[in-house]
Protein backbone atom coordinates (compact mmCIF):
# COMPACT_ATOMS: atom_id res chain seq x y z
CA UNK A 1 0.00 0.00 0.00
CA UNK A 2 1.75 3.18 -1.11
CA UNK A 3 2.38 5.84 1.67
CA UNK A 4 3.82 9.17 2.26
CA UNK A 5 5.46 10.06 5.47
CA UNK A 6 5.56 13.95 6.22
CA UNK A 7 7.69 15.23 9.42
CA UNK A 8 9.42 12.16 9.60
CA UNK A 9 11.99 13.09 11.93
CA UNK A 10 13.87 9.77 12.84
CA UNK A 11 11.50 7.49 11.59
CA UNK A 12 9.60 6.07 14.55
CA UNK A 13 5.92 6.76 12.49
CA UNK A 14 7.76 5.96 9.17
CA UNK A 15 8.91 2.38 10.64
CA UNK A 16 5.77 1.28 12.43
CA UNK A 17 4.07 2.30 8.62
CA UNK A 18 6.59 -0.31 7.45
CA UNK A 19 6.01 -2.85 9.47
CA UNK A 20 2.49 -2.37 8.74
CA UNK A 21 2.67 -3.25 5.31
CA UNK A 22 2.73 0.61 3.79
CA UNK A 23 5.23 1.28 1.48
CA UNK A 24 6.55 5.18 0.87
CA UNK A 25 6.37 7.48 -2.02
CA UNK A 26 8.07 10.17 -0.13
CA UNK A 27 9.54 10.40 3.12
CA UNK A 28 10.04 14.25 4.13
CA UNK A 29 11.93 15.93 6.96
CA UNK A 30 13.48 19.45 7.03
CA UNK A 31 16.14 18.41 9.91
CA UNK A 32 19.37 17.30 8.85
CA UNK A 33 20.15 15.45 11.61
CA UNK A 34 17.34 13.58 11.76
CA UNK A 35 17.96 12.89 8.16
CA UNK A 36 21.54 11.91 8.55
CA UNK A 37 19.84 9.07 10.70
CA UNK A 38 17.56 7.78 8.27
CA UNK A 39 20.39 7.77 5.44
CA UNK A 40 22.80 6.60 7.76
CA UNK A 41 20.45 3.39 8.17
CA UNK A 42 19.84 3.52 4.45
CA UNK A 43 23.98 3.17 4.30
CA UNK A 44 24.23 0.58 6.71
CA UNK A 45 21.45 -1.51 4.85
CA UNK A 46 18.64 -1.83 7.47
CA UNK A 47 16.06 -3.36 5.78
CA UNK A 48 12.51 -1.19 7.02
CA UNK A 49 14.69 1.58 5.44
CA UNK A 50 16.47 -0.03 2.32
CA UNK A 51 13.77 2.03 -0.52
CA UNK A 52 12.35 5.29 1.59
CA UNK A 53 12.84 8.35 -1.03
CA UNK A 54 14.05 10.58 1.56
CA UNK A 55 13.62 14.14 0.92
CA UNK A 56 15.04 17.20 3.31
CA UNK A 57 13.43 19.88 3.32
CA UNK A 58 10.44 21.96 3.82
CA UNK A 59 7.22 19.70 2.65
CA UNK A 60 5.62 23.13 1.42
CA UNK A 61 8.36 23.08 -1.14
CA UNK A 62 7.97 19.27 -2.81
CA UNK A 63 6.76 18.92 -6.13
CA UNK A 64 3.77 17.48 -5.39
CA UNK A 65 2.57 16.75 -8.72
CA UNK A 66 5.33 14.48 -9.24
CA UNK A 67 2.99 11.73 -7.11
CA UNK A 68 0.04 9.62 -7.66
CA UNK A 69 -3.49 11.05 -5.97
CA UNK A 70 -5.66 8.74 -4.65
CA UNK A 71 -2.69 6.54 -2.58
CA UNK A 72 -3.20 4.73 0.50
CA UNK A 73 -2.42 6.91 3.21
CA UNK A 74 -0.52 10.34 4.47
CA UNK A 75 1.15 10.59 7.78
CA UNK A 76 3.19 12.41 10.37
CA UNK A 77 3.98 14.27 13.22
CA UNK A 78 3.92 17.64 12.83
CA UNK A 79 5.59 19.63 14.98
CA UNK A 80 4.70 19.85 18.53
CA UNK A 81 6.24 23.03 19.46
CA UNK A 82 3.14 25.00 19.16
CA UNK A 83 1.41 23.16 21.33
CA UNK A 84 3.66 22.06 23.82
CA UNK A 85 3.15 21.95 27.44
CA UNK A 86 6.64 23.41 27.53
CA UNK A 87 6.55 25.61 24.65
CA UNK A 88 5.32 28.89 23.81
CA UNK A 89 1.47 28.08 23.14
CA UNK A 90 1.08 30.09 19.99
CA UNK A 91 -0.65 28.01 17.95
CA UNK A 92 -1.75 29.35 14.41
CA UNK A 93 0.83 32.30 15.47
CA UNK A 94 3.34 30.06 15.47
CA UNK A 95 5.84 29.94 12.08
CA UNK A 96 6.09 26.51 13.17
CA UNK A 97 2.27 25.13 12.82
CA UNK A 98 2.54 22.34 10.20
CA UNK A 99 -1.38 21.93 10.35
CA UNK A 100 -2.36 23.81 7.06
CA UNK A 101 0.34 22.27 5.05
CA UNK A 102 -0.92 19.39 5.87
CA UNK A 103 -4.19 19.74 5.33
CA UNK A 104 -3.57 21.13 1.71
CA UNK A 105 -1.37 17.58 1.15
CA UNK A 106 -4.15 15.91 1.97
CA UNK A 107 -6.09 17.66 -0.58
CA UNK A 108 -3.29 17.49 -3.11
CA UNK A 109 -2.79 13.16 -2.76
CA UNK A 110 -6.73 12.61 -1.92
CA UNK A 111 -5.58 9.83 0.30
CA UNK A 112 -7.78 6.99 1.45
CA UNK A 113 -6.73 7.66 4.87
CA UNK A 114 -4.25 9.63 7.00
CA UNK A 115 -2.95 9.39 10.78
CA UNK A 116 -1.24 12.84 12.54
CA UNK A 117 0.19 12.12 15.60
CA UNK A 118 1.03 15.23 18.20
CA UNK A 119 1.22 16.49 21.99
CA UNK A 120 -1.52 16.16 24.28
CA UNK A 121 -1.23 20.03 24.67
CA UNK A 122 -3.40 20.21 21.46
CA UNK A 123 -5.93 18.83 23.39
CA UNK A 124 -5.75 22.13 26.44
CA UNK A 125 -8.94 24.02 26.76
CA UNK A 126 -6.93 26.70 25.95
CA UNK A 127 -6.89 25.20 22.11
CA UNK A 128 -10.00 24.00 21.95
CA UNK A 129 -11.17 26.52 19.36
CA UNK A 130 -7.79 25.97 16.93
CA UNK A 131 -8.01 22.27 17.82
CA UNK A 132 -11.83 21.88 16.45
CA UNK A 133 -10.69 24.25 13.45
CA UNK A 134 -7.78 21.53 12.26
CA UNK A 135 -9.87 19.08 12.31
CA UNK A 136 -12.78 20.72 10.41
CA UNK A 137 -10.08 21.44 7.85
CA UNK A 138 -8.89 17.83 7.69
CA UNK A 139 -12.78 17.12 7.23
CA UNK A 140 -12.99 19.81 4.62
CA UNK A 141 -9.97 19.52 2.66
CA UNK A 142 -11.63 21.14 -0.31
CA UNK A 143 -12.52 24.38 1.65
CA UNK A 144 -9.74 26.35 2.11
CA UNK A 145 -8.77 29.69 3.59
CA UNK A 146 -10.05 32.61 1.54
CA UNK A 147 -7.75 35.53 0.93
CA UNK A 148 -10.32 37.69 2.73
CA UNK A 149 -10.79 35.04 5.93
CA UNK A 150 -8.74 35.25 9.04
CA UNK A 151 -8.55 31.50 10.69
CA UNK A 152 -11.66 32.84 13.56
CA UNK A 153 -13.74 33.32 9.95
CA UNK A 154 -12.59 30.17 8.03
CA UNK A 155 -13.45 28.15 11.43
CA UNK A 156 -17.04 29.85 11.66
CA UNK A 157 -17.56 28.44 7.70
CA UNK A 158 -16.25 25.04 8.24
CA UNK A 159 -18.65 24.82 11.22
CA UNK A 160 -21.66 25.60 9.12
CA UNK A 161 -20.48 23.17 6.62
CA UNK A 162 -19.95 20.48 9.01
CA UNK A 163 -23.70 21.01 10.30
CA UNK A 164 -25.36 21.16 6.86
CA UNK A 165 -24.11 17.92 6.00
CA UNK A 166 -24.44 18.95 2.64
CA UNK A 167 -20.64 18.22 1.93
CA UNK A 168 -20.69 15.02 3.20
CA UNK A 169 -19.91 12.30 0.14
CA UNK A 170 -20.02 14.86 -2.76
CA UNK A 171 -16.91 16.91 -2.42
CA UNK A 172 -13.45 15.46 -0.85
CA UNK A 173 -14.80 14.78 2.74
CA UNK A 174 -12.89 12.89 5.75
CA UNK A 175 -14.59 11.01 8.67
CA UNK A 176 -12.42 11.75 11.76
CA UNK A 177 -11.83 10.07 14.95
CA UNK A 178 -9.37 11.39 17.24
CA UNK A 179 -8.29 10.10 20.52
CA UNK A 180 -5.88 10.93 22.78
CA UNK A 181 -3.23 7.60 24.00
CA UNK A 182 -1.07 6.27 26.73
CA UNK A 183 1.86 4.55 25.08
CA UNK A 184 2.21 2.65 28.42
CA UNK A 185 -1.18 1.15 27.49
CA UNK A 186 0.10 -0.48 24.10
CA UNK A 187 3.22 -2.12 25.55
CA UNK A 188 5.36 0.58 25.64
CA UNK A 189 7.83 1.24 28.48
CA UNK A 190 6.94 4.41 28.80
CA UNK A 191 4.20 7.18 29.94
CA UNK A 192 3.53 9.08 26.77
CA UNK A 193 0.60 11.06 26.59
CA UNK A 194 -0.37 11.51 22.43
CA UNK A 195 -2.85 12.66 20.10
CA UNK A 196 -4.04 10.69 16.96
CA UNK A 197 -6.03 12.26 14.19
CA UNK A 198 -6.99 9.59 12.01
CA UNK A 199 -9.47 10.01 9.34
CA UNK A 200 -10.71 7.81 6.29
CA UNK A 201 -12.32 9.03 2.89
CA UNK A 202 -15.91 9.43 3.17
CA UNK A 203 -16.49 7.36 0.21
CA UNK A 204 -15.35 4.83 1.89
CA UNK A 205 -17.81 3.66 4.44
CA UNK A 206 -15.38 2.80 6.96
CA UNK A 207 -16.11 1.59 10.37
CA UNK A 208 -12.30 1.95 12.10
CA UNK A 209 -11.36 2.73 15.69
CA UNK A 210 -8.37 2.92 17.50
CA UNK A 211 -6.72 -0.38 18.94
CA UNK A 212 -8.14 -1.34 22.10
CA UNK A 213 -5.39 -1.04 25.05
CA UNK A 214 -3.28 -4.12 26.17
CA UNK A 215 -1.58 -2.67 29.02
CA UNK A 216 -2.19 -1.47 32.42
CA UNK A 217 -0.99 0.20 35.77
CA UNK A 218 -3.29 -1.74 37.81
CA UNK A 219 -1.73 -5.28 36.35
CA UNK A 220 1.61 -3.70 37.06
CA UNK A 221 0.25 -3.26 41.00
CA UNK A 222 -1.20 -6.59 40.84
CA UNK A 223 2.07 -8.27 39.44
CA UNK A 224 3.95 -6.14 41.96
CA UNK A 225 2.19 -5.49 45.24
CA UNK A 226 -0.34 -8.49 44.98
CA UNK A 227 1.89 -11.36 43.82
CA UNK A 228 4.85 -9.96 43.83
CA UNK A 229 5.61 -12.04 40.76
CA UNK A 230 7.15 -8.80 39.27
CA UNK A 231 10.26 -8.98 41.51
CA UNK A 232 10.79 -12.62 41.81
CA UNK A 233 10.77 -12.39 37.36
CA UNK A 234 13.14 -9.57 37.62
CA UNK A 235 15.10 -10.76 40.38
CA UNK A 236 14.79 -7.63 42.42
CA UNK A 237 16.25 -8.26 46.06
CA UNK A 238 13.96 -7.36 49.09
CA UNK A 239 16.29 -4.70 49.42
CA UNK A 240 15.71 -2.87 46.54
CA UNK A 241 11.86 -2.92 46.47
CA UNK A 242 10.38 0.25 47.03
CA UNK A 243 8.00 0.65 49.71
CA UNK A 244 4.34 -0.53 48.32
CA UNK A 245 2.22 2.63 47.44
CA UNK A 246 -0.76 0.40 48.58
CA UNK A 247 -2.50 -0.03 51.71
CA UNK A 248 -3.68 -3.76 52.84
CA UNK A 249 -7.55 -2.11 52.23
CA UNK A 250 -6.03 -1.24 48.55
CA UNK A 251 -4.07 -4.47 47.97
CA UNK A 252 -7.17 -6.32 49.06
CA UNK A 253 -9.86 -4.01 46.53
CA UNK A 254 -7.14 -4.34 43.67
CA UNK A 255 -7.42 -8.33 43.82
CA UNK A 256 -11.12 -8.17 43.45
CA UNK A 257 -11.14 -6.13 40.79
CA UNK A 258 -8.82 -7.62 38.11
CA UNK A 259 -10.33 -11.04 39.78
CA UNK A 260 -13.44 -10.06 37.74
CA UNK A 261 -11.97 -9.44 34.52
CA UNK A 262 -11.64 -13.12 32.91
CA UNK A 263 -8.67 -11.56 30.15
CA UNK A 264 -6.83 -8.89 32.69
CA UNK A 265 -4.98 -6.82 30.55
CA UNK A 266 -1.04 -7.21 30.51
CA UNK A 267 1.09 -5.18 33.26
CA UNK A 268 2.97 -1.76 32.17
CA UNK A 269 6.34 -2.47 30.91
CA UNK A 270 8.77 -1.15 33.05
CA UNK A 271 12.31 0.70 32.65
CA UNK A 272 13.93 -2.12 34.24
CA UNK A 273 12.43 -4.66 31.87
CA UNK A 274 13.04 -2.51 29.20
CA UNK A 275 16.48 -2.38 29.85
CA UNK A 276 17.22 -5.93 31.44
CA UNK A 277 19.46 -7.33 29.25
CA UNK A 278 21.40 -4.25 28.33
CA UNK A 279 25.18 -3.94 30.27
CA UNK A 280 25.64 -1.09 32.46
CA UNK A 281 27.39 1.86 30.36
CA UNK A 282 29.70 3.11 32.79
CA UNK A 283 31.33 -0.58 33.48
CA UNK A 284 33.73 -1.25 30.46
CA UNK A 285 32.34 -4.69 29.59
CA UNK A 286 32.43 -5.82 25.87
CA UNK A 287 28.95 -5.55 24.19
CA UNK A 288 27.39 -5.36 20.66
CA UNK A 289 25.22 -2.68 21.54
CA UNK A 290 25.47 0.15 18.91
CA UNK A 291 24.60 4.42 20.21
CA UNK A 292 25.56 2.61 24.14
CA UNK A 293 27.76 4.68 25.72
CA UNK A 294 27.95 6.57 29.46
CA UNK A 295 26.92 10.59 29.40
CA UNK A 296 28.66 11.84 32.58
CA UNK A 297 27.05 14.35 34.48
CA UNK A 298 23.13 13.64 35.90
CA UNK A 299 22.25 15.60 39.05
CA UNK A 300 18.89 15.55 40.78
CA UNK A 301 17.56 18.25 42.08
CA UNK A 302 13.41 19.56 42.94
CA UNK A 303 11.55 19.15 40.06
CA UNK A 304 14.21 17.02 38.10
CA UNK A 305 14.17 13.96 39.47
CA UNK A 306 14.23 11.11 36.89
CA UNK A 307 12.79 8.02 36.27
CA UNK A 308 12.13 5.36 38.61
CA UNK A 309 13.12 1.42 37.40
CA UNK A 310 10.05 -0.02 37.94
CA UNK A 311 7.57 1.73 36.54
CA UNK A 312 7.36 2.69 32.77
CA UNK A 313 9.63 5.98 31.98
CA UNK A 314 8.61 9.19 32.02
CA UNK A 315 7.99 11.36 28.76
CA UNK A 316 11.30 11.35 26.80
CA UNK A 317 11.40 15.11 25.70
CA UNK A 318 13.38 17.28 23.80
CA UNK A 319 13.74 20.51 25.31
CA UNK A 320 15.73 23.26 23.05
CA UNK A 321 17.78 25.14 26.26
CA UNK A 322 17.66 21.38 28.34
CA UNK A 323 15.41 18.53 29.16
CA UNK A 324 13.30 19.68 32.24
CA UNK A 325 12.35 17.18 34.89
CA UNK A 326 14.95 14.96 34.31
CA UNK A 327 12.83 12.85 31.72
CA UNK A 328 15.98 12.06 30.23
CA UNK A 329 17.58 10.38 32.99
CA UNK A 330 16.95 7.29 35.37
CA UNK A 331 17.20 6.24 39.33
CA UNK A 332 19.40 3.43 40.19
CA UNK A 333 18.57 0.62 42.64
CA UNK A 334 21.42 2.97 45.30
CA UNK A 335 19.02 5.77 44.60
CA UNK A 336 21.92 7.19 42.14
CA UNK A 337 21.52 9.19 39.13
CA UNK A 338 22.41 8.89 35.61
CA UNK A 339 21.25 9.52 31.90
CA UNK A 340 20.28 7.17 29.70
CA UNK A 341 22.30 6.47 27.01
CA UNK A 342 21.08 6.33 23.22
CA UNK A 343 20.50 3.12 22.72
CA UNK A 344 18.56 2.74 26.52
CA UNK A 345 16.29 5.43 25.05
CA UNK A 346 15.74 4.14 22.24
CA UNK A 347 14.75 0.91 23.78
CA UNK A 348 11.89 3.25 25.89
CA UNK A 349 10.51 4.59 22.22
CA UNK A 350 10.82 0.57 20.98
CA UNK A 351 13.02 1.88 18.10
CA UNK A 352 15.00 -1.62 17.30
CA UNK A 353 18.39 -2.15 18.55
CA UNK A 354 19.94 -2.70 15.30
CA UNK A 355 18.79 0.97 14.05
CA UNK A 356 21.89 3.95 14.32
CA UNK A 357 21.23 7.44 15.09
CA UNK A 358 23.46 10.11 13.77
CA UNK A 359 24.74 12.46 15.86
CA UNK A 360 26.00 13.56 18.95
CA UNK A 361 24.05 12.80 22.78
CA UNK A 362 22.07 15.85 23.45
CA UNK A 363 21.54 16.12 19.39
CA UNK A 364 20.05 12.42 19.50
CA UNK A 365 17.85 12.90 22.83
CA UNK A 366 15.64 15.47 20.31
CA UNK A 367 15.37 13.21 17.53
CA UNK A 368 14.29 10.86 20.22
CA UNK A 369 12.37 12.90 22.26
CA UNK A 370 10.30 14.31 18.93
CA UNK A 371 9.85 10.77 17.35
CA UNK A 372 6.20 8.34 17.96
CA UNK A 373 7.32 5.12 19.28
CA UNK A 374 7.92 2.38 16.75
CA UNK A 375 5.15 -0.35 18.26
CA UNK A 376 2.33 1.91 19.15
CA UNK A 377 2.59 3.53 15.62
CA UNK A 378 2.83 -0.20 14.28
CA UNK A 379 -0.41 -1.32 15.92
CA UNK A 380 -2.19 1.78 14.99
CA UNK A 381 -0.44 1.88 11.80
CA UNK A 382 -1.69 -2.00 11.00
CA UNK A 383 -5.50 -1.55 12.57
CA UNK A 384 -5.32 1.51 9.44
CA UNK A 385 -4.05 -1.11 6.91
CA UNK A 386 -7.04 -3.90 8.17
CA UNK A 387 -9.40 -1.27 7.39
CA UNK A 388 -7.82 -0.38 4.29
CA UNK A 389 -7.39 -3.88 2.89
CA UNK A 390 -11.20 -4.84 4.48
CA UNK A 391 -12.68 -1.45 3.00
CA UNK A 392 -10.95 -2.90 -0.31
CA UNK A 393 -12.68 -6.27 -0.28
CA UNK A 394 -16.23 -5.17 0.03
CA UNK A 395 -15.52 -2.73 -2.76
CA UNK A 396 -14.39 -5.97 -5.17
CA UNK A 397 -16.88 -8.61 -3.86
CA UNK A 398 -14.41 -11.00 -2.53
CA UNK A 399 -15.81 -13.53 0.23
CA UNK A 400 -13.93 -16.30 0.11
CA UNK A 401 -10.33 -17.33 1.68
CA UNK A 402 -8.72 -18.05 -1.32
CA UNK A 403 -10.28 -14.49 -2.83
CA UNK A 404 -9.27 -12.69 0.78
CA UNK A 405 -5.37 -14.30 0.04
CA UNK A 406 -5.52 -12.97 -3.32
CA UNK A 407 -7.20 -9.89 -2.73
CA UNK A 408 -3.79 -8.80 -0.04
CA UNK A 409 -1.32 -9.84 -2.57
CA UNK A 410 -2.67 -7.66 -4.89
CA UNK A 411 -3.09 -4.68 -2.51
CA UNK A 412 -0.23 -2.79 -3.59
CA UNK A 413 -1.32 -3.02 -7.72
CA UNK A 414 -3.89 -0.44 -9.02
CA UNK A 415 -7.50 -0.71 -8.56
CA UNK A 416 -8.00 -1.67 -12.23
CA UNK A 417 -5.61 -4.71 -11.60
CA UNK A 418 -8.02 -5.62 -8.63
CA UNK A 419 -11.00 -5.33 -10.41
CA UNK A 420 -9.72 -8.03 -13.02
CA UNK A 421 -8.57 -10.56 -10.36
Amino acid sequence: MRAVELFAGAGGLALGASLAGFEPLAVLEWDRWACDTLRENQKRGYPLVSGWPIHEGDVRDYDWKALPTDIELVSGGPPCQPFSMGGKHGAYNDRRDMFPASVDIVRRLRPKAFIFENVKGLTRSAFHNYFEYIRLQLEFPESPIRKSEDWHGHYVRLQAEHSSGKQHGKALTYRLQTNLVNAADYGVPQRRERVFIVGFRYDLETTWSMPEQTHSHSALLHDQWVTGDYWERNKVAKKHRPVSPLSATANQTLTRQLSLIEEPLKPWKTVREALSDMPHPEKRVKHSFINHTHQPGAKAYPGHTGSPLDLPAKTLKAGGHGVPGGENMMVNDDGSYRYFTIRESARLQTFPDGYRFHGAWGEVMRQLGNAVPVELARQVMSSVAIQLVETQLRKHGFKTTADVAKAIAQMNRPAAVLKRA
